[in-house]
């Protein structure tokens, strides 16, 4: 299983990620944040992390 984790403090809430991910698990939050809506169904494909412009996305495997 993998972990995808925003940091706040980095996002801009482009939402470049939202559009990249395949799984479809991120969306920008009302604060205009990334956030991650269900972390059980990433596939650790990375696509989040390597399209983030400021590197606010990170995947760890658990």
């Amino acid at each position: 299983m993998f972990l995808p984790t925003i940091d706040p403090e980095k996002c801009e809430g482009c939402g470049e990620c939202v559009d990249a991910c395949p799984t479809g698990i991120l969306e920008l939050g009302e604060d205009n944040k990334a956030r991650v809506t269900d972390p059980a169904e990433c596939q650790g494909c990375e696509t989040c992390v390597t399209v983030c412009p400021n590197e606010a996305v990170t995947l760890q495997e658990v």
